[in-house]
């Protein structure tokens, strides 16, 4: 048998690992500074709920992509291809839950679909979500998390930022049936990837008549500063979907320090349950071109889901924590190649250096421990090629003068420490 990954999936050595849990950490930090609290759901779900008219939409490449078994009972059930359907599926089981409620979920998610940089199919996903404020403050809000993310992560990153009802607005516009709108708005989702000729074609596939395509490209056509393009776009839009678009993405903007986001009016994200506010990030100048964040406003997801008049307005955002460790990566992150601040070189001392180890570690200090026995040149060798910046050595010397050698293996200096001040050294 030959040993191999399953295709789109990958192992994670130490390094990428210790690289992957610094980044959740960093996400985590962030998320809870703003008030979200963890949440953990099944990595598998009912195929009804991943096929929900109320989630995805049937044309959706996610579900198309879903990894689908069935158990031993003869149910139906996919790896779940994002968080968001889970997440409400939670809020609809939980009806006495507190609103607003405001979540973050991490985990795997799974997508039966083409591979290249930055994308997998197996791939996590880290998750905020809101359920229960239709103000626009809560956009802002998730933006601004964002962009903290940005910060905290180190990354060159942008924001672009659009509205559903703004892209309603221009297929109204455009003559084209309502019930048409989701298919063509997976169609404009890929106007910056395939460009116009490419949409025009799908859309004439589509059965759209050439001169609702012709109006409906045309009004992609704005350009200048956030607030010059929403201008232009109040001239064309003269419908009520489409206004409600446009006076709603200005709040945002209001809210938010000038520059901080792009107003990308062909940005439309594939997923048929947004229903507002829709954003997505990706790096300046790098090789990874797939979007490390993304979402929007999904308002009608939930009551869909549960059969009820009910409002459950909800805004959530994703970030790919594959995605993000490619482009550190990339831009060669300082990467450890192993936990450990100090590793121990016992010199006949086996037996006492178990005993400093635990001292060492009951102070939070991580800590390695040769335990075969190599001699003081290897276990330096050793240590250089994982990186570790500390060693200490102990032999009867150092226990008869109750003080250890520590060498920083940086700059090669050796100082001659007592435990207690050992450990006030290394924390």
């Amino acid at each position: 048998m030959e040993l191999m990954n399953a295709k789109g999936t990958r192992d994670f050595g130490p390094e990428d690992k210790i690289l992957r849990n610094d980044v959740v950490n960093k996400l985590t930090t962030v998320f809870e500074r703003y008030g979200f609290s963890p949440l953990e759901t099944p990595i598998f779900e009912r195929m009804d709920l991943l096929n929900a008219k109320s989630g995805a939409g049937d044309e959706s490449d996610a579900v198309k992509e879903t990894f689908k078994f069935k158990d031993q009972g003869n149910r139906e059930l996919g790896l779940r291809f994002e968080l968001t359907l889970s997440f409400s599926r939670y809020i609809g089981m939980n009806p006495t839950i507190k609103l607003p409620f405001k979540r973050y979920e991490l985990g795997p998610v799974f997508r039966d679909g083409p591979i290249k940089l930055g994308r997998y199919r197996q791939f996590w996903q880290c998750d905020v979500d809101v359920v229960g404020s239709k103000n626009m403050a809560v956009d802002a809000e998730i933006l601004t998390l964002a962009i903290d993310t940005f910060k905290e992560l180190k990354l060159d990153a942008y924001l672009e930022v659009n509205n559903r009802k703004i892209l309603r607005g221009i297929i109204e516009f455009a003559g084209i049936k309502p019930s048409l709108s989701d298919s063509v708005i997976i169609s404009i989702d890929k106007l910056n990837k395939i460009g116009k000729d490419e949409v025009r074609k799908e859309l004439e596939q589509k059965k759209i008549d050439d001169s609702a395509i012709a109006k409906l490209l045309s009004a992609f056509d704005v350009s200048g500063s956030n607030e010059e393009k929403l201008n232009m776009l109040k001239g064309i839009l003269q419908n009520d979907v489409g206004r409600e678009g446009v006076k709603e993405l200005e709040e945002v903007l209001s809210l938010l320090p000038k520059g901080e986001v792009e107003f990308n009016v062909t940005l439309a994200r594939g997923l048929a349950y947004y229903t507002g506010t829709i954003f997505e990030g990706f790096m300046n100048k790098s090789k990874v071109t797939s979007s490390i964040c993304g979402g929007g406003r999904y308002d009608e997801m939930i009551p869909k889901l549960l059969g009820t008049d009910k409002e459950y307005p909800a805004i959530g955002i994703s970030f790919g924590l594959d995605v993000i460790n490619d482009v550190l990566k990339l831009e060669n992150a300082s990467v450890k190649k192993t936990v450990a601040d100090v590793y121990i070189i016992p010199i006949k001392t086996t037996k006492e250096c178990f005993k400093i180890a635990q001292k060492l570690r009951n102070s939070s200090i991580k800590v390695d421990l040769d335990i075969v026995g190599r001699g003081i040149s290897k276990n330096l060798d050793f240590a250089n090629s994982l990186e570790i910046p500390y060693v200490i050595f102990v032999g009867q010397k150092e226990l008869d003068a109750k003080k250890l050698t520590l060498r920083d293996m940086k700059s090669g200096k050796e100082s001659s420490l007592s435990v207690e001040d050992l450990i006030k050294k290394l924390k």
